[in-house]
């Protein structure tokens, strides 16, 4: 499940050449002006009966169409910490691109971490990497995983991979996407295995290598044949 409690976002990096939520060819273009949505609340609204509506036991991707520390939602997250905290029952996974605002995003008693909480980091290539993770791993947080996505150039996690949890990896996906090279997918799997972490390959991208053959592949079928493949590493539990 999905939560997008704001909309909108503008690029910070070269992984956001193609974003497919606010790229030049996805309908969202050029929105970049920070808002609610109407979904704001969803994981504390009620029904009549007094239960939730949004079960316990989910796990609830969180700003994934956006960044969770945007500058401009400073306020809107006060509340949005207060409704995670609220619904401990529920997991939710936090994904950014800004680590780099971290403390400045969190609330007065996170402490060593919410136990609720997974935050991940994204990285498209080795620079934003060796930017983004030293950073990272540095912060005070239970649980932790990495975006590789998208992936645009072979990425060295060696240096960081004892302080992550999971490692998920994905293509670019759109009309323009530049290549995903499936040996650099395998390079960041290996990893994982070597390091005992749990792996997720989550989707090929529009276009992938393999096989020296580039492979143009439609949208709907990325995530299909990235699992068709079989390099994921699993612990029992869900994987994101």
């Amino acid at each position: 499940m999905n939560w997008e409690p704001w909309t909108g976002c503008y690029p910070l990096s070269d992984g956001c050449k193609n974003c497919y939520f606010y790229g030049p060819h996805a309908k969202r273009y050029g929105q970049n002006e920070i808002t609610k949505t109407d979904k704001f609340d969803w994981p504390i609204r009620k029904k009549k009966n007094g239960e939730y509506n949004i079960k316990g036991d989910k796990i609830l991707a969180t700003c994934f169409a956006t960044d969770f520390f945007l500058p401009e939602a400073d306020e809107m997250r006060k509340e949005v910490w207060a409704m995670i905290k609220e619904r401990q029952d529920i997991d939710f996974l936090i994904l950014t691109k800004r680590i780099d605002r971290f403390y400045e995003s969190l609330p007065e008693d996170w402490g060593d971490g919410y136990d609720n909480v997974n935050i991940g980091c994204t990285v498209e290539n080795q620079e934003m990497a060796d930017q983004r993770l030293p950073l990272f791993i540095s912060y005070p947080i239970k649980r932790r995983f990495v975006a590789c996505a998208p992936l645009l150039g072979p990425i060295d996690l060696t240096n960081y991979i004892h302080a992550i949890d999971h490692v998920s990896v994905g293509g670019e996906t759109s009309r323009e996407a530049r290549v995903c090279d499936y040996q650099w997918v395998l390079d960041l799997h290996e990893q994982c295995k070597q390091a005992n972490k749990t792996f997720w390959f989550k989707n090929t991208g529009s276009q992938f290598l393999r096989d020296g053959i580039i492979e143009k592949v439609n949208p709907f079928k990325q995530t299909t044949y990235a699992k068709e493949l079989d390099i994921n590493i699993s612990d029992g539990k869900p994987l994101f």
